[in-house]
């Protein structure tokens, strides 16, 4: 492009003279009242890109790419720490052997940031206006007619960055600012593990024995008398075991003998032996363990807030903060006369949760 097809008003020689009609008050040699010379201000250089549209068009796709990198780096973020156990390690010549996940997440993250960062220093200096602007100070509460020059001034400079008719940058570049927040939301991710089902079930299944949590014996019939109160633990559980107050604190059982006349909750008769029941020792206020009982009335009570249970009507709540009733193993007997788990609980145990229903 020929210095003919440029406008006049973008020519060195016009913009040397639109900035002296602008720099009014400055001197050009400095004097008692002006101490200092106002150098002024060297004639504008065009870049390439203001007279070629072919490099203006090169830059557009150069910012594109590095904005369009930074998608693929976010996208490769969420799936290293997705994909990649957090105890492998990879050898990189010349560092040694890193952690993969945390060399992955560092590279993925650090080319995200430095593509978005480098794209837009790239379109600021090749594409945007680079023409100096001189603004004359001025009192901090700014006069309606600045406030007014400010406006047009940033819809010119809106105008002038080309962001409505470079569209290839400006829906890279909105891309890459929406994806690269997801790195964000994934380290969310470490606040703990997701819990699933957890919740929901506990050690106890079908042909597990109950253990005495004092003996750590396995508890016969005969060894549960009426008046009674024994608290057991699923076999298997010992406290050596890395995982023990984990699983204890949903899997701890409470039994109780009553007579079979006694029990008042159909489901509850069908679901013990001989009078036998067990209950869940965590009570469904706060998760404190339930360790009073009330032979008499077969009620049992948490100290924590006294919500109190019947045993005999399916350990429903009848005094206290307690929301529901405590959950019920189903147990029976087997082969050599130890008493077994037939499945795990009706419920999840201890406090509510939103996930129960």
């Amino acid at each position: 492009m020929s210095s003919q097809d440029i406008p006049e008003e973008n020519l060195p020689a016009a913009q040397g003279a639109a900035h002296h009609e602008h720099t009014h008050g400055a001197v050009d040699v400095a004097d008692e009242k002006h101490p200092f010379a106002d150098p002024g201000l060297p004639p504008h250089e065009h870049r390439v890109q203001d007279i070629d549209e072919q490099a203006a068009k090169r830059s557009e796709r150069a910012v594109a790419f590095m904005f369009t990198l930074s998608m693929l780096a976010t996208v490769a973020f969420i799936v290293s720490y997705v994909a990649i156990p957090h105890d492998r390690a990879v050898y990189v010549f010349p560092l040694g052997h890193l952690n993969a996940l945390n060399f992955a997440l560092g590279m993925s993250l650090g080319v995200a940031l430095f593509a978005i960062g480098a794209g837009a220093v790239h379109w600021a200096r090749t594409l945007m206006s680079d023409e100096e602007m001189i603004a004359e100070r001025h009192e901090i509460a700014a006069p309606p007619e600045v406030k007014a020059q400010v406006l047009a001034d940033f819809k010119q400079g809106a105008k002038e960055s080309a962001l409505g008719r470079r569209k290839l940058i400006r829906n890279t570049m909105f891309g890459a600012l929406a994806l690269f927040p997801l790195s964000g939301v994934m380290l969310l991710r470490d606040l703990g593990p997701l819990p699933g089902t957890s919740l929901r079930h506990t050690m106890w299944r079908k042909g597990l024995l109950l253990v005495n949590m004092n003996t750590n014996e396995p508890l016969r019939p005969s060894d549960v008398v009426v008046g009674s109160l024994t608290f057991a633990k699923p076999e298997g559980l010992e406290e050596a075991d890395h995982e023990f107050q984990t699983e204890i604190a949903k899997a701890a059982l409470m039994i109780v003998r009553i007579q079979p006349d006694n029990i008042k909750d159909k489901r509850e008769l069908e679901w013990s032996h001989e009078g036998i029941v067990a209950y869940s020792k965590i009570c469904t206020h706060v998760g404190c363990p339930i360790s009073l009982y009330e032979q008499q009335t077969h009620h049992v009570l948490c100290p924590c807030h006294q919500s109190t249970f019947d045993l005999s009507d399916g350990a429903r709540v009848i005094f206290g903060p307690a929301g529901h009733a405590l959950p019920q193993l189903r147990i029976g007997v087997n082969d050599e006369g130890y008493l077994e788990a037939l499945g795990d609980f009706s419920e999840p145990v201890g406090p509510a949760f939103w996930e129960r229903g």
